[in-house]
């Protein structure tokens, strides 16, 4: 005989239990133990709760982020197609590590390495090396560290003093190479910016470089404008240098982001492995190479440019790898979502992707040309990056912190920053066009943007600046 189990009279309280129980189940979401009251912030809850319980808190605390569609702050790519997704949520349980475990991703990532070295036109396909990284800051690290042990290898055969190693660098380089500096013990010589020397172009490098200079890093889209930093013009520069004092300095590139624009935007222009000096170079797949973070690449351009001592052979989780990277266990879907890309799009759509970002970047610096209130530094016409300034005299009630915070109010996340060491008195201002950003949502934001500025400009008295801080994002 089948027992039917009565139900609670009307008005009988629920139970005080918090875990999965009954009454937990047969709630309303948002009436549900831990939707109904709070969770501790900072420590473990005693007790369970059911997954669509913890699933909504979590969701809804995500809510309460900005749309990263309309993030102009940051390079990071914000979106990828449905198939990517799907692919993502697939293998996510991937360890790249763990080649022996997960042959195929393995063999995948190589595919990759090897597919960008030929598109940065390595001279010997043969005969080069590379890695995927968890973004351009570990791939600019092993760079760096590339350059730092050749100095010294160098330095011993010659039976000299392998202290005091120095990098040069634009000032207005990313912090990922101050940390490896100071990481790494090496001196970073800044070259400074200036209005007439808006890059660093070689001008007065022969001032920064010595028998302790470990190699020149240049800049493919500097963070603060967009620009390229001329990488055969620097390397011109270490030509003569090297003519005069016998010096040879390497240049690892940081394509952090145009090594992924230039090879189809500005495929004439030399910047990569056809300069004979540049024995490294940098990118960061999670910008212009379109995966979600976090995935960087680093390419040699010959196999002796890695030092091996420098590549470690790990006898773990049942096989021999080699493994040269500062991160162990790390995520290998983001290599399969590059290869996907790679498959996807081919250099037709990659091309197509890159023109599109270029054309509204393009578009929007000129229509902010237009605006009496401002001044271009850049057009967006290196990567789909450009800074623009407040015009001096056009007002004393407000700065470009201010239209910031304006823009904000409509979900446009647009910094507002001071330029580096000899033009820190100058603020500007940066979009970053991503693939994401319409031609017309640019439209919106012009109209955002004219907006926000003649409210400003309206304005009776000067708007407060206590307070006020930079909201640059790399």
């Amino acid at each position: 005989m089948t027992r039917i189990k009565s139900s609670p009279k009307p008005g009988t309280p629920p139970s005080a239990h918090t875990g999965i129980g009954d009454q937990n189940q047969l709630n309303p979401l948002f009436a549900r133990a831990g939707e109904a009251t709070d969770f501790p912030l900072n420590q473990i809850p005693p007790g369970e709760s059911l997954p669509e319980t913890a699933y909504q808190v979590v969701h809804d605390e995500a809510m309460l982020d900005g749309n990263s569609r309309l993030n102009l702050a940051t390079f990071v790519g914000t979106w990828m197609d449905p198939h990517a997704s799907r692919l993502y949520a697939e293998s996510a349980d991937k360890n790249m590590v763990d080649k022996d475990e997960y042959p195929q991703t393995a063999a995948i990532e190589a595919r990759c390495w090897n597919m960008l070295a030929r598109l940065w036109n390595v001279p010997d396909p043969g005969n080069t090396i590379g890695t995927s990284t968890i973004g351009s800051s570990e791939a600019c690290m092993l760079g760096g560290l590339a350059l730092k042990r050749r100095w010294q290898q160098a330095r011993r055969a010659a039976g000299t003093s392998t202290e005091r190693p120095n990098l040069i660098l634009s000032s207005a380089v990313q912090v990922c190479w101050e940390k490896f500096c100071n990481y790494w013990d090496v001196e970073a010589r800044y070259v400074p910016i200036s209005d007439e020397h808006k890059v660093l172009d070689g001008f007065e490098l022969e001032k920064y470089v010595d028998e302790n200079t470990i190699g020149v890093v240049a800049i493919m889209g500097v963070t603060y404008t967009g620009m390229y930093e001329p990488v055969e013009k620097i390397a011109q520069a270490l030509d003569r240098i090297q003519a005069d004092t016998g010096l040879n300095v390497p240049i690892h590139v940081d394509g952090a982001s145009g090594g992924m624009i230039a090879p189809f935007l500005q495929p004439d222009l030399r910047w990569d492995f056809r300069v004979e000096r540049v024995a490294s170079i940098s990118t960061s797949a999670h910008k212009y190479g379109l995966v979600y973070p976090g995935l960087g690449w680093v390419i040699w351009r010959t196999i002796d440019d890695l030092p091996k001592d420098l590549v470690f052979d790990v006898t773990y989780l049942g096989g021999h790898m080699p493994s040269f990277a500062l991160n162990f266990s790390r995520p290998g879907a983001q290599v399969l979502l590059q290869y996907y890309l790679f498959l996807r799009l081919g250099w037709d759509g990659y091309y197509k992707v890159q023109k599109a970002s270029q054309d509204v970047a393009v578009y929007l610096s000129g229509e902010i040309a237009k605006m009496p209130a401002f001044e271009l530094w850049t057009e967006g016409t290196d990567i789909p990056v450009f800074a623009w300034q407040l015009k001096k005299g056009h007002t004393d009630k407000w700065n470009l912190y201010h239209l910031s915070e304006r823009l904000r109010l409509k979900g446009w996340l647009i910094p507002a920053y001071p330029m580096p060491d000899n033009l820190t008195d100058m603020v500007v201002q940066r979009i970053v066009v991503r693939n994401g950003l319409s031609r017309n949502l640019a439209e919106s934001l012009v109209l955002d943007i004219a907006e926000a500025t003649a409210y400003l400009d309206d304005l009776e008295s000067p708007m407060p600046t206590e307070g006020l801080v930079s909201t640059f994002t790399h």
